[in-house]
């Protein structure tokens, strides 16, 4: 448990940093939902395997580039981030050529069936590649920014803000793909009515092609942070996965911006349950964190069922 002493800011900006990681996973989940239409229970597996990816690629990235930094961080963990944001997606693409799309006849079930499988193998090939023990990507250890610590009272590492500022890169960028750009306007047009978008001669093929590109990118960048901030292990996308189906249930399941909004929450009351307990209004501690968000969320169903955006978007 943290200290008493401990600033409430503190709280938030833990927060913060957490939810971050669970919208950028809640997105790429939601975004699977709306378009294929099932549940992907490998998604978690997935964030796994971009930040073993990421991992991977520091064992060749770190001696070119040796420790030079930018913005706090090295510039071989900017370029490991973008390796393995990119298997990820590749991965998931290849995932639904070999498994989703040939199994796509037996319905829903089907497919969360198979996701569940995925998710399996996924987590056997990194048993066997990188062991069962927890690895690290080797950033350099960093104490709090300064200004920040005098003038606020709040520990911020600089990995903290890449994390969110990074995080708030993405969410931007995808906004205006899906807001600005045709694809987007194929994507949102699929996922209100995929029947009716290929009868008007989009190419749901090619959205869901991006679909699966996006999804695993953005799934990837959570797993990365995620193993940043704590550790990279072999069952974390997977020990993390239940946040943020909660995080999209929350939000409205197959709403991208409900998933946002969801994952915003869930992370936030995650990372505040310490301080609930403090004041008396949570009766139990940080050990229960999850159980506490689930609560919560089942807490906002009751009043709002279709989640906080429901279906809009």
């Amino acid at each position: 448990m943290i200290p008493l002493q401990v600033s409430p800011f503190q709280y938030v900006a833990n927060g913060v940093v957490f939810s971050s990681i669970i919208v950028l996973a809640a997105i790429g989940l939601s975004l699977v939902y709306s378009i294929a239409d099932f549940a992907n229970f490998a998604h978690g597996d997935l964030m796994t395997v971009g930040a073993f990816s990421a991992l991977f690629s520091v064992g060749f990235l770190r001696p070119m580039l040796g420790d030079a930094g930018v913005f706090g961080l090295p510039l071989w963990f900017f370029l490991a981030l973008a390796f393995g944001m990119g298997a990820a997606a590749v991965i998931s693409v290849v995932t639904d050529r070999v498994v989703y799309r040939p199994v796509k006849g037996s319905g829903s079930i089907g497919l969360l069936i198979s996701s569940i499988g995925v998710a399996l193998v996924y987590r056997a090939l990194v048993f066997l590649s990188f062991g069962t023990e927890p690895e690290r990507y080797g950033v350099p250890r960093q104490g709090p920014i300064p200004w920040v610590r005098e003038s606020l009272g709040i520990a911020v590492t600089p990995r903290n803000l890449v994390v969110v500022a990074l995080t708030v890169v993405l969410v931007t960028a995808l906004h205006l793909t899906l807001t600005r750009t045709t694809l987007g306007r194929k994507m949102r047009a699929t996922a209100d009515n995929a029947d009716l978008a290929r009868v008007s001669g989009i190419r749901t093929t090619e959205v869901i092609f991006a679909m699966w590109l996006i999804g695993g990118a953005l799934a990837a960048a959570g797993g990365v942070f995620l193993g940043l901030e704590e550790l990279v292990r072999p069952r974390m996308g997977f020990d993390i996965l239940l946040i943020v189906f909660a995080a999209v249930i929350l939000g409205g399941i197959g709403s991208v911006y409900g998933a946002m909004l969801g994952g915003l929450v869930i992370g936030m009351v995650h990372e505040l349950v310490p301080l609930f307990y403090q004041w008396g209004i949570s009766p139990v501690g940080s050990q229960y964190a999850a159980a506490v968000a689930f609560v919560i969320m089942v807490a906002i169903l009751l009043v709002r069922p279709s989640g906080i955006a429901g279906d809009s978007g």
